[in-house]
């Protein structure tokens, strides 16, 4: 498999790294090293390496966390009800590694789907569009590029 957790991933992660994609922790809003990154490129999986969002998804929401209106590719995010905290949510995961991202709401931009995937940076690694396709993810430019067709 391309994409998969490891214990070698999981050792180099740091403590709130560990806590947010391990212990499905949060990081504080208005701290995350992506809340502010307008450059292009992907958002992968900090351990597991699969591709997540796309700069060209990505938007101001205001919210504290990045957010992205849809997901590069379905196939790569897994969607569970999430009942903690005395709320009803959806909890975002990474697919083949099973980390915490986030949380998906329907009070995204109602031009671009209506959805707003709130992510932690703590769960995220951003590959530059320039070193996409050095570090295997060249299949992906065009969606970086404004493509809209993701599967």
């Amino acid at each position: 498999m391309r994409w998969k957790k490891s214990p070698e991933a999981i050792a180099r992660l740091n403590p709130e790294q560990y806590a947010v994609t391990q212990e499905n922790a949060t990081e504080r809003p208005g701290t995350g090293a992506y809340l502010h990154n307008d450059e292009p490129g992907i958002y992968v999986d900090i351990v597991s390496g699969e591709p997540l969002f796309t700069s060209a998804d990505k938007f101001d929401s205001g919210c504290g966390w990045p957010s992205f209106t849809r997901p590069l590719d379905q196939r790569f995010v897994k969607e569970v009800e999430d009942l903690s905290h005395g709320m009803r949510r959806v909890e975002v995961r990474s697919s083949h590694g099973d980390s915490h991202l986030g949380h998906v709401f329907t009070d995204g931009p109602r031009d671009r789907g209506g959805l707003r995937y709130c992510i932690n940076s703590a769960a995220l690694r951003f590959i530059h569009r320039d070193d996409m396709e050095a570090e295997g993810y060249g299949e992906f430019i065009p969606l970086v590029d404004g493509a809209t067709d993701s599967s």
